[in-house]
């Protein structure tokens, strides 16, 4: 287990790239479990989640070349087992994206509850109800185990939640059903519709790409595809506030304009002075502002992976406000950590805080990065605040977000890996 030792205080200065999308690459490498043929990924972000995704896909019979490389050449001649390892699923939700195509390859398919981040809270049901939708059968009992002796059928469904990983697991299933699948109030983030890019390249028939219904023809065989991976809008959006809250300037590369602009929106909102131009997204010295409300939604609408972030960004700004998460619970509780650094936080519920700045942070002496998003946003709370912060453990940002401490530190920020 990793500490980052930060020794805050400092403004962040310079350029730094994005590679590609942590939420498209786990749905893509799930998709290449669905042929026989070779796929080819590239713009692959170097990152945990990614590395224990091919490890899972190891495990079931596939052959990988590149793996911890940007480019990745993925072949599975036969799929050898039905079962995901146990321990790698534990440490990662997308796990579940493994379902549909394992259902399609072998019939059955059996993994142990996903893990990630606060995964107790996070319901599968989606996933469930789309796959049984399509003539899986689902067994009783802890783990989830389907079968589809007769293999999976074109249907045509309603998904309940607007869930992102439940479209994704639709489509991969729905990609080698027999027959026409009609997926409504399907997801539409970008990774999304990377997907669908992909089974498209791979031989499916995917219409309505990019908007709430999908009809997917599904083919008995699907062929090998090159794939290359748009930016990370999300890691993106998290240098840009990164920058903002230390008054640094920073210029970032990869994320396209149109991904980025709903977390530009926000920051526009609060006098961050930031925007694109020449295809780089630049954050100014600024004077932030509270704005009296700032709310997540369903794309494209801000998005929930950078509400702590940006609720430490209202704790630099002048005045109050309302941070409202309504998608997930829990994703605000680890900031009631900055309490102790001297943010004015009040925690209404476990939905919506009330940030009431500017107020200048102190160190903190030890933070714990409970999940993904908020471990990044207490890092910038530590790179603001004076004094030396430690936020443990590392691994858990380091799942989405790589090379961080070189990258960090080639902004200027003052930051160690202690083992």
């Amino acid at each position: 287990m990793s500490t980052l030792l930060i020794e805050g205080g400092h403004r962040l200065q310079g350029r730094v790239s994005v590679e590609g999308n942590k939420n498209a690459a786990l749905p893509l490498l799930a998709a290449c479990l669905l042929t026989t043929d070779e796929c080819v990924l590239t713009n692959v972000p170097r990152i945990g989640d990614v590395d224990v995704m091919v490890q899972l896909l190891i495990d079931l019979g596939a052959q990988v070349e590149g793996a911890g490389t940007t480019t990745l050449r993925i072949r599975t001649p036969e799929v050898r087992s039905h079962i995901a390892d146990r321990a790698l699923v534990g440490r990662l939700r997308g796990s579940v994206l493994l379902l549909g195509p394992l259902l399609a390859r072998v019939g059955r398919a059996h993994i142990a509850p996903p893990g990630g981040d606060f995964p107790a809270r996070r319901s599968i049901s989606t996933h469930l109800e789309a796959l049984t939708a399509m003539g899986a059968r689902l067994t009783e009992g802890v783990d989830h185990v389907l079968e589809a002796p007769d293999g999976l059928k074109g249907a045509s469904m309603y998904l309940y939640e607007a869930s992102v990983t439940g479209t994704e697991t639709a489509l991969l299933a729905a990609a080698a059903a027999e027959g026409v699948t009609e997926i409504r109030h399907a997801a539409t983030e970008p990774h999304v519709v990377e997907l669908c890019e992909f089974l498209k390249k791979m031989g499916a028939g995917v219409s309505g790409i990019g908007s709430s219904k999908i009809r997917v023809e599904g083919v008995p065989r699907l062929g090998g595809a090159t794939h290359q991976l748009g930016g990370d809008y999300i890691e993106a959006g998290s240098w840009a506030v990164v920058g903002a809250i230390t008054g640094g300037e920073i210029d970032i590369e990869g994320a396209r304009e149109e991904d980025i602009e709903v977390v530009a929106a926000v920051m526009k909102r609060m006098n961050v002075r930031c925007g694109m131009r020449d295809g780089v997204f630049e954050v100014k010295p600024s004077k932030p502002v509270a704005v009296r409300r700032i709310a997540t939604g369903l794309w494209p609408s801000f998005p929930s992976d950078l509400v702590s972030l940006i609720t430490v960004l209202a704790t630099q700004a002048e005045g109050r406000t309302l941070v409202h998460d309504w998608m997930y619970e829990l994703r605000l509780f680890a900031l009631e950590q900055m309490s102790g650094m001297g943010a004015d936080l009040f925690l209404a519920d476990a939905h919506r805080i009330i940030v009431t700045g500017a107020t200048r942070l102190r160190a903190g002496r030890v933070l714990d990065s409970r999940d993904l998003r908020s471990g990044m946003s207490l890092i910038a709370a530590g790179l603001a605040a004076d004094g030396q912060t430690r936020v443990v453990p590392l691994e858990t940002v380091e799942r989405g977000y790589g090379q961080l401490v070189e990258r960090l530190q080639g902004l200027g920020a003052r930051v160690t890996k202690l083992e």
